[in-house]
C-alpha cells in the first residue's frame, strides 16, 4: 500500500470524526451562550479560572467542557489537514478548503479567547457564530470531497450560469440570516417579536422599539432565504435527470429550511427554551452545509485518476457520494 493510500485512507476516517466533532463543538458553543455560561470560567484563558481542574459550577462545566471539545477538535482537523494535503492534486478543492478549514478554526478559537479575556459588543459575538458555521462547512466539505467516486460526465456543461449565481448568492444571504439570528441571540432580543409567524401581532411592527428592529430583520431575512431555495428546487428540477445530485440536495435544504422555521416558532413560543434554542442551532449548522455543498456542485471539479498503468490524468467529473466502496 502506498503511502498516498494510507494518507487518503486516514483524511477520510478523519474528515469523518472532524466534521462530528466540528457539530458538537457548534451545539456546545449554543449550550453556553442560551444557559449564560460565558464567564463560567471567569476572565482566565485558556485554564479555568486559572486552573486545569476546576471547581465544579454548573457555568463552570458548560464552559470548560466546551474549551475542551473545541481542543480535541482543533486536534482533529489538524490532523485531517495533514493527511489531506497530500491528496490536493487529486482533489483539487482541496487547495481552497484547507487553509479555509484552519484559518477559520484558528479565528473561532481566537475569537472566543478575545470573548473572555475582553468582553465584546453582540455584533463581535455574532461575528463568532458565523466564523464556526464557515469551519463547520468547509471540514464537511473536505469530507465529502475526499468520500466521493469520481463519475466522468460532461453534464455540467448544460449547467446555467445564472442557477450558479443564484446557488452561491442562497449561500451567502444565509450567512446574513445566520449572522442577524445571532446578533438578536447575543442584544438579548429573542422575544422582541414575542408572537410567531406575525411580530406582535403585526405584519409591520413598530421597529423603533427595543429589539423588534433585529427580530422583525432576522424573519425578513429568513423568509428571503426560504424563496432562494424554492427558487433553487424549482431551477433545479429542469435539469433533474442530467444533474440529480442539484436537485436532491436543494430538496433537502429546503426540508432543513421549514424545519429551521418551525424550530424558530418553537424557540419563542417556549419562550427560549434551552431545547428550541439547540435544535435552531443544529439546524441551521445543517442548512448551511448542505447550502454549501450545493453550491460547490455548481463549480466544474475535475479528478485526477490512474489510468489503466499510465500516467494519473485529470478528468472532469460530476460527483458521486461513495457508500462503502473504497477508491482502487
Amino acid at each position: 500500500m502506498t503511502t498516498l493510500r494510507i494518507m487518503e485512507r486516514a483524511a477520510r476516517l478523519l474528515s469523518v470524526a472532524a466534521t462530528i466533532g466540528m457539530f458538537i463543538v457548534l451545539i456546545m458553543g449554543a449550550t453556553v451562550t442560551s444557559t449564560g455560561s460565558g464567564e463560567g470560567c471567569g476572565k482566565s484563558w485558556p485554564l479555568c479560572h486559572g486552573e486545569f481542574i476546576p471547581e465544579y459550577a454548573f457555568e463552570t462545566m458548560v464552559e470548560y467542557s466546551h474549551r475542551l471539545v473545541t481542543g480535541v477538535e482543533g486536534l482533529l482537523i489538524l490532523g485531517l489537514a495533514i493527511t489531506a494535503f497530500p491528496l490536493r492534486r487529486r482533489y483539487p478543492e482541496l487547495k481552497a478548503l484547507i487553509p479555509l478549514m484552519l484559518v477559520t478554526l484558528i479565528l473561532q478559537s481566537g475569537m472566543g479567547a478575545w470573548a473572555v479575556l475582553s468582553p465584546q459588543t453582540p455584533a463581535v459575538m455574532a461575528s463568532h457564530f458565523g466564523i464556526s458555521l464557515v469551519c463547520f462547512a468547509s471540514v464537511f466539505l473536505v469530507m465529502r470531497v475526499i468520500r466521493e467516486r469520481p463519475a466522468p460526465s460532461h453534464a455540467w456543461q448544460g449547467l446555467p450560469s445564472g442557477y450558479r449565481w443564484l446557488a452561491w448568492g442562497t449561500l451567502v444571504w444565509t450567512v446574513v440570516v445566520a449572522y442577524l439570528g445571532a446578533y438578536m441571540r447575543q442584544s438579548g432580543a429573542e422575544l422582541a417579536c414575542y408572537t410567531w409567524p406575525l411580530c406582535n401581532g403585526s405584519l409591520l411592527p413598530d421597529l423603533t422599539s427595543p429589539g423588534v428592529g433585529i427580530a422583525w430583520s432576522h424573519r425578513l431575512a429568513a423568509v428571503i432565504a426560504g424563496g432562494l431555495i424554492v427558487w433553487l428546487v424549482l431551477w433545479a428540477r429542469g435539469f433533474g435527470n442530467s444533474r440529480p445530485d442539484l436537485l436532491r440536495t436543494n430538496l433537502f435544504a429546503l426540508a432543513l429550511v421549514i424545519a429551521q422555521s418551525l424550530s424558530g416558532a418553537f424557540v419563542v413560543l417556549s419562550r427560549l427554551s434551552l431545547a428550541s434554542a439547540l435544535l435552531h442551532a443544529a439546524l441551521m449548522a445543517l442548512l448551511f452545509a448542505a447550502l454549501a455543498d450545493g453550491a460547490r456542485r455548481t463549480l466544474v471539479q475535475r479528478r485526477e485518476v490512474q489510468i489503466s498503468a499510465g500516467e494519473p490524468r485529470l478528468v472532469t467529473s460530476m460527483p458521486e457520494l461513495s457508500i462503502g466502496n473504497e477508491r482502487a
